[in-house]
């Protein structure tokens, strides 16, 4: 049951926004604050109306079906309309439950997608080209903007490693879980005995922070400047245009040389670095606040196994919420994606529910 004072104070917001910024006496800055948390409250206000009357609205039908001078019609017809108003109010209590959570603050930033080929040699790198090309088609789809980064091919059309940025809405709320171990298993088309192999790819998605989420300091940073090097090590560039970053106080390292300009392998890793950082912390927050709470779903570990692409069997499953899509063309090709993802997010949801 949610107290009924908390819903009542989202309404009793929502009109104080409303009124707020009709008067046209609000600064710039304050007036792009609250039209975004007036854009929130406007996702749930109706929800929050219809469970302040539920409870009333319940009696005066029960008072029907009570009612003994009340006629068969009258009272199926009560009936049904509390069985109707029963069932919407359970989806209604849900959302506003979801509502009332503690958000996410990263959920509405752009993401950076990091994929690398893991066990299997080949065709491990061959699976991370496919789950590049299906995040490709899932972005446009949705009408996402996306753009590699950083990329390092391998024989046959593989990717060793690709790094891009995913531009649009809410993009880290809807990829955040699919952090860790891709894998897959079907017959390599060099494979003679039609026997299964099995290989895998590490997918990472980080919030892309910008400046004024993480302060960087020049004094913590150490850049080691080299020449480009393409497959095999053979040098592709005559300067030394490649950029190894490493942040001191962290250790992490962000190496980008697919630019000719250092000036440009410089910029893009300083975007990478600045996500990685910002997830370092964050994680480091999570830690602390939650040391005791483990999910289902997940902690966004790279090492942890997520998912099997089966392509024998035609089949994808999602083993944090024992889920089967016997749909596996469909979704690679970024079709049934939203399935996935809506069945995720809903069981994260009730996991974060019962701890909060």
């Amino acid at each position: 049951m949610i107290p009924l004072e908390k819903v009542k104070n989202i309404v009793d917001k929502h009109s104080k926004l409303e009124t707020d910024l009709s008067s046209n006496s609000v600064d710039k800055k304050k007036f792009a604050e609250m039209s975004k948390e007036y854009s929130d409250l406007n996702e749930i206000i109706e929800d929050a109306k219809f469970y302040i009357v539920f409870e009333v609205e319940k009696r005066e039908l029960e008072k029907i079906i009570n009612d003994k001078s009340s006629d068969k019609e009258m009272i199926d017809l009560a009936n049904a309309e509390l069985l109707t108003l029963i069932n919407k109010n359970e989806k209604v209590k849900k959302k506003l439950i979801f509502f009332l959570l503690p958000k996410d603050e990263a959920d509405k930033k752009n993401a950076i997608l990091e994929i690398r080929a893991g066990t299997g040699g080949l065709e491990a790198s061959l699976f991370a080209a496919d789950l590049y090309k299906m995040y490709e088609k899932v972005c446009n789809n949705k009408k996402w903007n996306i753009e590699v980064i950083s990329i390092s091919k391998s024989d046959a059309g593989g990717l060793k490693e690709v790094i891009a940025s995913i531009k649009g809405k809410n993009i880290y709320s809807t990829l955040k879980y699919e952090s860790g171990v891709h894998r897959v298993q079907r017959v390599p088309e060099t494979e003679t005995q039609g026997r299964v192999h099995t290989s895998a790819a590490t997918v990472a998605v980080l919030p892309e922070a910008e400046e004024i989420d993480v302060k960087i300091e020049e004094k913590d940073l150490r850049i080691d400047v080299f020449r480009s090097s393409g497959p095999g090590g053979q040098s592709v560039n005559t300067t030394d245009s490649a950029v190894r970053i490493t942040h001191i106080p962290t250790g992490i390292v962000v190496s980008q040389q697919d630019e000719k300009s250092q000036i440009r392998n410089k910029e893009k890793g300083l975007k990478i670095l600045r996500s990685r950082i910002y997830e370092f912390e964050r994680k480091k927050k999570e830690d602390e606040r939650s040391q005791y709470r483990k999910s289902k779903i997940g902690t966004g570990d790279r090492s942890e196994r997520i998912r099997t692409y089966n392509f024998p069997q035609g089949r994808v499953t999602d083993h944090r919420i024992n889920l089967t899509l016997h749909k596996l063309n469909e979704f690679m090709e970024g079709e049934i994606f939203d399935e996935m993802i809506e069945n995720i997010n809903l069981q994260a949801q009730e996991e974060l529910m019962k701890t909060n």
